[in-house]
């Protein structure tokens, strides 16, 4: 009953998830410029704002399914079930905040969760919530992601196109996302065998850190770019980085079948597909549309 258990709230979060970026990116658009040369004052401003204020209190409601998810499912499994939020983020978004989304942005919301599903569905099962992990391999796993996330939150300093920025800092912000989510994983396991003790861990600071980088990536995100775009990117870096994670660090297996093993590849190539096709452009039908 676990895993099942797991399903239904990663899908609970899913629904919340995207409810809360789409009232975040009105409220994002409405607040001042993020300016992480003021923390602070940039965290207040935005808060001060009603609509991201109701979108983060959504998250976190979302937040707290997934952690719940995240201790009795295993890592790749809830990440899988995610994926099925990017067909409810289409919806809600054109449906609810009078957004128009693209034909091309549909074929690439499409590929991103059949790509993330298939993944999912081929992967083999696991048993357990499967949160013992190998403490080098998570320190080179999440170091590599951090890498990642930096350098594109520094991708206009190096070279990169502006107009695609507010696209990169959405990719930034899943891939730390990431980062909290394997670092939420590894904690439950350590709570499991230590009871609260085992928040007491460098694991817990790795979380609180990514989450903090998310936050702000997320936001300056969602002012620079279009809703959909950002959203999806954000929410298909979070599943791929919790997916690789979950085979990587905690050793949720991979298909021994040859056929298997090119499904999952072309899953990956389809994600990674309907990445590149997902920047096109999304305009506001009515500004006023909640």
């Amino acid at each position: 009953m676990a895993p099942f258990f797991g399903i239904l709230l990663a899908l609970l979060c899913a629904l919340a998830t995207n409810i809360g970026f789409l009232y975040k990116h009105r409220g994002a658009r409405a607040a001042p410029a993020v300016d992480m040369r003021h923390p602070l004052r940039t965290a207040a401003s935005l808060f001060r704002t009603r609509l991201f204020a109701i979108g983060m209190g959504i998250a976190t409601f979302a937040w707290v399914f997934h952690v719940a998810a995240l201790s009795v499912a295993p890592l790749s499994l809830v990440q899988a079930v995610l994926a099925a939020g990017m067909v409810l983020l289409a919806v809600m978004a054109e449906r609810i905040f009078g957004l128009k989304i693209g034909r091309k942005q549909w074929i690439g919301l499409a590929l991103t969760a059949f790509g993330l599903i298939l993944l999912g569905v081929t992967l083999p099962a696991a048993h357990g919530a499967d949160s013992r992990f190998s403490v080098p391999g998570m320190i080179a796993f999440e170091a590599g992601l951090i890498a990642g996330g930096t350098l594109l939150i520094m991708g206009p300093r190096m070279g990169a196109p502006r107009e695609h920025h507010g696209y990169m800092l959405g990719a930034a912000a899943g891939i730390l996302f990431g980062v909290s989510d394997i670092a939420i994983k590894a904690m439950s396991g350590l709570i499991g065998s230590a009871g609260i003790m085992g928040l007491v861990t460098p694991w817990l600071l790795v979380c609180i850190l990514a989450s903090i980088g998310a936050f702000y990536a997320s936001a300056k995100g969602l002012q620079d770019g279009d809703a959909v775009p950002v959203i999806a990117v954000t929410g298909t870096a979070a599943n791929v980085a919790g997916i690789v994670g979950g085979i990587i660090v905690f050793g949720d297996p991979l298909s021994g079948n040859p056929l298997s093993l090119a499904v999952e590849c072309l899953a990956f190539v389809l994600v990674l597909l309907a990445a590149w096709m997902m920047p096109a452009p999304v305009r506001a039908v009515s500004a006023a549309a909640v």
